[in-house]
């Protein structure tokens, strides 16, 4: 199992930028792709970014060319950079933890939320 604890979040104005940290613990070794998810109020969670151990990145189109998702694997964190905010983009952020072996295994962190006042 993999522990995910998450951190940043709060309250920014639109057009300003934002940083969410993730750092994962146990069974490091086993995960094979890191992502954060977002939801809003009477949404569905959906995806923002994803990095594989290979370094490949995905982004949902709604934040390409806004958001980064860089990590520091000697620290086992995974960050989310989010610039330019738009109020679109309030929700509770989660970490989110794959791990492919005989079936798919997911961990999740607690959530932080992020508002992006107009």
């Amino acid at each position: 199992q993999v522990h995910l604890v998450e951190s940043g979040g709060g309250l920014v104005q639109a057009g300003e930028s934002l940083g969410l940290s993730c750092a994962a613990s146990g069974n490091i070794a086993s995960i094979n792709v890191m992502g954060w998810y977002r939801q809003a109020p009477g949404k569905q969670r959906e995806l923002v970014a994803t990095i594989s151990n290979g370094g490949g990145t995905n982004y949902a189109d709604s934040v390409k060319g806004r958001f980064t998702i860089p990590r520091d694997n000697a620290k086992n964190t995974v960050y989310l950079q989010m610039n330019s905010l738009k109020p679109d983009d309030t929700a509770v952020y989660y970490c989110n933890a794959k791990r492919f072996g005989l079936r798919l295994y997911e961990d999740w962190g607690q959530g932080t939320q992020v508002t992006v006042s107009s």
